[in-house]
């Protein structure tokens, strides 16, 4: 069974996009062209160099860029971190996300009794998109805007009318705040072939009634779904695949080690936390940094940071202590950090600071260059502090590509500076550049819309006095109302087609990532609120000095918008014989 709405043929292959330099043209996408996820990192290119080259090249490329939604001074950071996968390391989607959709659909049919009509999927991976909601109790998938108004929904491959949207998520008695446990967020690459999987078993059941064991629910479907994905990560049978070919999985990045290098020499402190374990960290890092694999991997790639911290269990890292285990990196083996910890003294004045409380052993940032820095597993963001001598969450930048795991909660409960990796953003910045007179003419259109549709209510609050007074020239004013409707009318028509049209540019289903029309999406208001900073590759730091000053753009409310002093466009009246009353 294949998705009924497969984007197919219309996406451009990621190996079409524009190599290019920092004067070279987008090259526009075709009409109807989808979400793009992820492609590779920038090329490493003469015509492309990074600061530290001889020659600088400006204006910078926009799909390198670093956007600013919080001003950050680089000189006051100590500590920059990064998480690994989709950060560091950008997985190839035609090949990771398929091979993670198999395996899952292996593991629904021999582990949880699913019917085998399931091996006839087809996985789409450009379907699916980050920011996300999944309905558990009701078996849809919701994009909304930042107000959490549902703006589309699909129940299977079946988009919901209006009707039905607004009246299961609009009109209810109470407002849904669409979080645990009715609800899962797509925020994360990893999620998007498990959503995708899900939507096809929705379809399923609504085709095929009785073929799926009885009484599953909606939300049995996702949470089987969510069990056999991570039973593909606890037995091994991911990344195996991924270890056993990191070249087939992963894209290389020439870049990157050249960008940890010069991030060390400027002063700073590398740290690598990771939720990934040290067998598979080991095998990632060694291809990104090297290109080794299988046997001819070693550890010189642990020269390159000051501390890493592997299986750090994000959010829990940032608000839960937990044990910390020193990884012998020849063996896997742990070792128990905690001999030697003096004793919490009685009485609260007494208490010790943070750090003191700590198992970790402290001022692992001072070592030589060219050695090996130490591997940890677990602990607490105050063992962090303690290993890099950091006093404040301010000094330190942490680079990540998950709004909650990464993001949210290492800037909410610590206050770190955060950089948001967003892969999607370089294809969005494509077409939006390809499309940058569409959105002039929507925005013309939505004005003339709005004084079309402010004319005719102020001349239907004319007309009812009229009739109320038994005025003889309601029927001119009526005739002028009607011409004036239609006239709306026929903006409204061209105004919402051409924004449907726009949108699908990005992606045929959902639209574009971070818009639900005029408004920011979810996504991109949860971007906006956590993320210092945020671009499309973490290797677009080498295109920046380590010592800039990032400022943010200036906030404007709706007053200070420019349309509010400028003339509106005009809007004539059809009917020249008939002016307005002058109470209007």
């Amino acid at each position: 069974m294949s998705s009924m709405a497969s984007l197919g043929g219309d996406l451009q292959k990621t190996q079409d996009r524009p190599a290019g330099g920092p004067q070279a043209v987008l090259k526009p996408l075709q009409p109807g062209a989808g979400h793009m996820l992820p492609p590779p990192p920038p090329p490493v290119s003469d015509d492309y160099p990074a600061w530290w080259d001889e020659v600088w090249a400006s204006p910078l490329d926009v799909r390198r860029r670093i956007f600013c939604n919080r001003s950050l001074n680089m000189g006051h950071i100590k500590a920059i971190g990064f998480d690994m996968d989709y950060t560091l390391s950008q997985y190839r989607p035609e090949t990771f996300e398929m091979l993670a959709y198999n395996l899952t659909v292996n593991k629904l049919i021999n582990n949880f009794n699913y019917p085998k009509e399931l091996m006839d999927f087809e996985f789409d991976y450009r379907y699916m998109m980050r920011g996300l909601i999944i309905d558990k109790k009701r078996g849809n998938i919701l994009k909304m805007d930042r107000h959490k108004y549902v703006k589309v929904a699909f129940h299977g491959f079946r988009k919901l009318s209006r009707e039905e949207r607004l009246n299961t998520y609009a009109h209810a008695l109470e407002r849904t705040e669409f979080d645990e446990p009715d609800y899962a967020l797509i925020d994360t690459l990893f999620s998007l072939a498990e959503a995708h999987l899900f939507m096809q078993i929705i379809e399923l059941m609504e085709s095929q009634p009785g073929i799926m064991p009885p009484k599953k629910t909606f939300a049995d479907i996702y949470r089987d779904v969510r069990a056999a994905v991570d039973l593909c990560h606890r037995d091994g049978s991911l990344k195996r695949s991924v270890a056993e070919n990191p070249g087939k999985y992963i894209h290389e990045d020439p870049r990157l080690p050249k960008l940890l290098e010069s991030l060390r020499a400027s002063g700073r402190k590398l740290f690598l936390a990771t939720n990934s374990l040290w067998d598979y960290t080991h095998v990632v890092m060694n291809f990104l940094i090297s290109g080794r694999t299988g046997h001819d991997r070693n550890f010189d790639w642990l020269e390159y940071f000051d501390v890493v911290i592997t299986g750090c269990g994000k959010p829990e890292f940032f608000i839960k202590k937990k044990a910390l285990f020193e990884v012998h990196t020849e063996t896997g083996m742990l070792y128990n950090t905690d001999g030697g910890t003096p004793m919490v003294p009685i009485g609260e004045e007494d208490l010790p600071a943070p750090g003191f409380m700590s198992s970790a052993p402290g001022g692992l940032g001072d070592h030589e260059a060219g050695a090996k820095c130490r591997v940890f597993q677990g602990g607490f963001y105050q063992d962090l502090h303690k290993m890099l001598d950091i006093s404040s969450g301010g000094e330190v930048l942490y680079v990540g590509d998950h709004i909650y795991g990464d993001i949210l909660r290492s800037k909410k409960t610590l206050g770190w500076r955060t950089m948001l990796v967003v892969p999607e953003l370089e294809t969005e910045l494509e077409i939006q550049a390809a499309s940058a007179g569409v959105g002039a003419e929507l925005k013309t259109l939505r004005q003339q819309r709005d004084g079309l549709e402010d004319q005719i209510q102020r001349l239907e609050a004319t007309i009812a006095r009229s009739r109320a007074a038994g005025d003889a020239d309601e029927e001119d004013l009526e005739e002028v109302a009607a011409n004036l409707r239609e006239q709306r009318d026929k903006v409204r028509e061209r105004h919402s087609t051409l924004l449907q049209e726009h949108h699908e540019r990005f992606h045929k289903v959902w639209g574009q990532l971070l818009k639900t029309g005029y408004q920011n999406s979810r996504f991109a208001h949860q971007v906006e609120r956590f993320a210092c900073l945020y671009t499309s590759h973490v290797s677009n730091l080498c295109f920046y000095s380590p010592d800039k000053s990032y400022r943010g753009r200036m906030d404007h409310m709706a007053h200070e918008e420019e349309p509010a002093f400028a003339e509106p466009p005009a809007c004539p009246l059809p009917n020249p014989r008939r002016s307005f009353p002058a109470a209007l």
